[in-house]
């Protein structure tokens, strides 16, 4: 994926507040501090478009990037750290679910995973959900050099095995390599071709 623009459109926390355009829009999920920043940031090839933060769970609302004038990256809340207020924490399942069912544009979501840590119920439900509500997801295995070859094969069997779910379906990515990014951009350009096929 060439890429010739990125920019920062808008922050939203309700529907009315969703930039209005026709073009597709790709989502990011995952646990807090799982690298989701990161691998957008590299996917656009900028080093702080989108904000990172060493206090996990700082992203509260849904923010929308415009890449190459042609379709959007959409940066979801990240969930389940527990130090955020449980308040906020609520309002997260909702603001999530209302953007997912919702939003015409959303042509897939790209799902985060910390490679060194086991998928809990939350990343399984999840996955679980979209497949009900056929929304199309990229499953992203990220901070892979923070461990060897050997370690990394081992946990991709793990992950592997408690999604039930094939090798081919999960993308190895480093933030700090940039290992996997071409892998990423064929998924997404893939979701979007598909959609506008359709």
């Amino acid at each position: 994926m060439q890429i010739n623009s990125a920019e920062f459109i808008k922050s939203a926390q309700k529907p009315h507040q969703y930039p209005v355009h026709d073009l597709p829009e790709i989502a990011f999920a995952g646990r807090s501090n799982v690298g989701k920043s990161t691998l957008i940031n590299v996917l656009v090839n900028r080093k702080h478009l989108v904000k990172t933060s060493k206090t996990p769970g700082r992203t509260q609302l849904i923010n929308f990037f415009l890449v190459n004038q042609a379709f959007f990256l959409v940066d979801l809340p990240g969930y389940g750290y527990a130090k955020v207020p449980k308040a906020l924490r609520d309002s997260w399942g909702p603001l999530v679910e209302t953007y997912l069912l919702k939003r015409k544009q959303l042509n897939g979501v790209v799902l985060i995973l910390d490679i060194r840590r086991t998928p809990g119920y939350a990343e399984l439900n999840f996955v679980d959900w979209l497949q009900q509500h056929s929304i199309p997801s990229i499953l992203v295995l990220t901070k892979t050099d923070k461990l060897s070859k050997s370690q990394q094969a081992n946990q991709l069997r793990a992950i592997v095995k408690r999604f039930a779910r094939n090798r081919e379906d999960f993308i190895l990515f480093s933030g700090k390599t940039r290992s996997g990014r071409s892998l990423v951009w064929e998924s997404i350009e893939a979701l979007i071709a598909n959609e506008s096929a359709e």
